[in-house]
């Protein structure tokens, strides 16, 4: 099972990319009976958050109004997907 993989195809509005990972690290990841799409979902949406959170608050610069209004609208969506907020879910709250 260590060499297994597998390839997960993300789609867009005019375009398509694919991303291979291996079956252990979702296995490791997963709870209940989640898909490895909504492993890769959750993944995905967390470093989005995770990454807009660090331009706009640790990054220079990055404390704008354009940012702050993704920032917000990121966050929404995370906490609409997680049900817990961004701070409550990684102890870092600004």
């Amino acid at each position: 099972m260590a060499d297994e993989t597998v390839t997960l195809s993300i789609e867009g509005d005019a375009e398509t990319d694919e991303v291979t990972l291996p079956v252990g690290m979702l296995d490791l990841l997963r709870e209940a009976d989640e898909s490895d799409a909504e492993v890769v979902g959750d993944l995905a949406l967390f470093s989005c958050a995770q990454r807009i959170h660090a331009t706009v608050h640790h990054a220079e610069g990055g404390d704008t109004e354009r940012y702050r209004a993704i920032e917000e609208r990121t966050m929404a969506l995370f906490q609409e997907r997680f049900g817990a907020t961004y701070g409550e879910l990684t102890g870092h709250d600004h």
